[in-house]
């Protein structure tokens, strides 16, 4: 089976880790990743965001690694891929307002083609209209009236839990990550055997 295109979408800092584990685990077996960000083309860089728990009240935020988009945000054409990904950390809280970014998750919903989103990135999937409605979906629990209030049942996942709805693939944040990369696998349709 050939690889998938998968497109993620990003903003100034984007979780750090949910950036470069995810595009370069899903690299690692076979699959394309084109991280976009609104206006910016391939070879532009972002700055991107750690977040941590260090038993504050909410998390940390410090600066992460410098990305460089690999894929030039005019150029993207929705149906040539085969999945979207909304990586969360501060990004999708302005990129969700975007018309064209919108217009983007709107494709993957109503062509039922796999959504995959962790951390803040439901933010995205939250700002149109029935993307949630109806579907179980776990995030940062900050956003959990915001699911609630575009019609999803919000899961309290633990930090190393991800939850798989149809087609919608979601998780807390990058703890989870290996557990949120092994279910956008299945849903891809990838398998991986050892021998």
């Amino acid at each position: 089976m050939p690889g998938k295109k998968i497109l993620m979408l990003t903003g100034e800092f984007t979780e750090e880790y949910e950036i470069f584990v995810f595009q370069q685990a899903m690299e690692a077996v076979g699959h394309t990743v084109h991280v976009i960000c609104p206006d910016k083309n391939a070879g532009d860089v972002i700055k991107t965001s750690l977040h941590d728990f260090e038993g504050h009240q909410t998390y940390t935020e410090k600066p992460g690694h410098d990305f460089v988009i690999n894929k030039t945000f005019s150029e993207v054409r929705p149906e040539e891929y085969d999945a979207v990904y909304c990586a969360g950390g501060r990004g999708p809280e302005y990129i969700r307002t975007d018309e064209r970014i919108q217009a983007i998750v709107r494709h993957f919903h109503e062509t039922d083609k796999p959504i995959f989103t962790i951390c803040h990135g439901v933010q995205i999937l939250v700002a149109v209209d029935g993307v949630v409605e109806g579907k179980r979906v776990g995030a940062l629990g900050a956003c959990a009236p915001e699911v609630r209030l575009a019609g999803g049942t919000y899961v309290d996942l633990s930090p190393t839990e991800a939850l798989v709805d149809g087609k919608m693939v979601s998780a807390k944040g990058w703890t989870a990550l290996a557990a949120f990369m092994r279910e956008c696998l299945k849903v891809l349709g990838t398998e991986i055997k050892h021998s």
